[in-house]
């Protein structure tokens, strides 16, 4: 929206005015609340204010009829803004103006009241008005885009030997492991918003037989050419036998496996895809500089990252890549957006369900 005044009343004794608009929606109670300030166009009655955006939310609250007030002030130093006038509109009156310039009136109540030849303290001109549809992913979602959920689980042996009832890996016979639990807690959401059910499922950190070489991205169920695991009843079966098979190792590191589902990914550009990675860990990170590295370059991309910890470990680095308050950067380079979402929780019994997108809830 872009409009500009001409002929405004002169507040300023030795000047012009610093006029500047301020915008309020009314509510049911008769009241206004403010939506919009504009800046200030110093010294002139005859201002043209820069281009702005108000979500139509904040404007209306979705009744395209409700009265939107603007005042027309003065700006002083001291903060006691000389009062020029007003007019009103609404939403769908603006919106009808989109293809042509709209006149308002300014009205001053206490000018009109006094003199009998007042006409107007000037008028308000709209230049140009549209409407920016911004998309949610639940609209994505909703227009087809499909879901692409893998996952990614630690196996190094910070998490401690599965066969001792101290692990996070430990296999009771009574309740499932911490990881187990977080998988479930988490892949039972995603599952819904993945049409195939297919999950490719990763490990990370472990020897595997039979000559011991480690490996930070290896298929949970031993198919390389095809690590996809049937709903998530199929990804738990998969981890648990490979549990049995391989030697839990080191070192923890997170990019391989984010670099690997960034390559898929990047081959998407219509929109028709979107790729989750849940990655379950007990905290340490042995790969920072390289796994900020992975995330920056997978910023741009249709994907997010969820990373879940699990145990009583330190998660503060799990923490700094979560980019709520500090954007991730590497090389200088910033993330184009927050494609990580953190949680730390020590699974007990009962599974605590988390969002499974980013900024989704």
């Amino acid at each position: 929206m872009q409009l500009c005044a001409n002929k405004l009343d002169k507040k300023d004794f030795f000047g012009k005015s610093d006029p500047f608009l301020v915008f309020y929606r009314s509510n049911e109670d008769g009241t206004f609340t403010i939506c919009h300030k504009t800046e200030v166009v110093k010294n002139t009655l005859n201002p043209v204010w820069q281009p702005f955006s108000i979500p139509v939310r904040a404007l209306c609250n979705g009744d395209y009829d409700r009265t939107v007030k603007i005042d027309v002030y003065d700006w002083d130093r001291n903060g006691s803004h000389d009062f020029i006038g007003e007019f009103t509109t609404s939403y769908r009156e603006l919106s009808k103006a989109q293809n042509q310039f709209t006149v308002y009136e300014v009205l001053n109540p206490r000018k009109k009241c006094k003199k009998k030849k007042y006409v107007n303290s000037g008028t308000v001109t709209l230049l140009s008005f549209s409407v920016d549809s911004e998309f949610t992913f639940v609209d994505y979602i909703k227009g087809g885009t499909q879901l692409n959920f893998t996952v990614a689980i630690d196996f190094t042996a910070s998490n401690g030997n599965p066969l001792q009832p101290t692990s996070l890996h430990y296999m009771s016979p009574y309740q499932l492991s911490a990881y187990a639990m977080a998988l479930k807690a988490v892949g039972e959401i995603i599952q819904d918003y993945d049409s195939d059910k297919l999950f490719p499922a990763y490990g990370f950190g472990a020897k595997l037989p039979p000559e011991g070489r480690i490996s930070h991205q290896f298929p949970l169920n031993n198919n390389d050419e095809d690590p996809n695991c049937v709903g998530i009843e199929g990804v738990l079966e998969s981890y648990f036998q490979s549990l049995r098979t391989v030697q839990l190792y080191g070192p923890t590191y997170f990019a391989p496996v984010i670099n690997q589902v960034a390559r898929a990914a990047a081959k998407i550009s219509d929109g028709s895809q979107y790729y989750v990675l849940l990655i379950i860990t007990d905290g340490v990170i042995s790969d920072m500089t390289q796994t900020k590295e992975a995330i920056v370059s997978a910023s741009s991309l249709p994907m997010s990252i969820i990373i879940v910890g699990v145990g009583p470990a330190m998660f503060e680095a799990m923490e700094e890549l979560d980019g709520d308050d500090v954007r991730v950067s590497s090389r200088g380079r910033y993330a184009e957006r927050d494609i990580v979402q953190a949680t730390a929780h020590t699974f007990l019994s009962v599974p605590v369900p988390v969002c499974p997108i980013p900024r989704l809830c």
